[in-house]
């Protein structure tokens, strides 16, 4: 994955954060209960995070000439479709057992931040 990727992919998460929290706010407000409401929120607010942390990991890839950012950004975007794409869908269908796959995208954004971390402490 090149920077110029990771940075349209990020761009076009954030799109869809924004998107999607005012589809909770207004389309949803109505439809649903005030904690699938909640579980709503909390996957556009991750989304939110890990769009702009993809950002992040494709300026500092190209900053600093060190593509292994663009594996954190890749992580990261796994994330979102395991964590947020789970709850999104777990809101709108009222599938429980989708609840059991968000962990995943918890444990990808964990080891995105970890690795991110460890590069970051060997750049110059």
């Amino acid at each position: 994955m090149s920077p110029k990727i990771v940075l349209l992919t990020g761009g076009l998460a954030m799109f869809l954060a924004v998107a999607l929290g005012a589809f909770g706010a207004h389309g949803l407000k109505s439809r649903v209960d005030e904690s699938m409401l909640a579980i709503w929120s909390t996957a556009t607010q991750y989304q939110m995070i890990h769009g702009l942390a993809m950002l992040l990991c494709a300026l500092i890839a190209r900053s600093f000439d060190n593509p292994s950012f663009l594996i954190c950004g890749f992580l990261f975007l796994a994330g979102m479709v395991f964590f947020s794409g789970s709850l999104y869908v777990l809101v709108l269908s009222n599938i429980r057992i989708l609840g059991a796959v968000t962990p995943i995208g918890g444990v990808l954004f964990l080891v995105g931040w970890a690795y991110f971390a460890y590069l970051s402490w060997g750049l110059k």
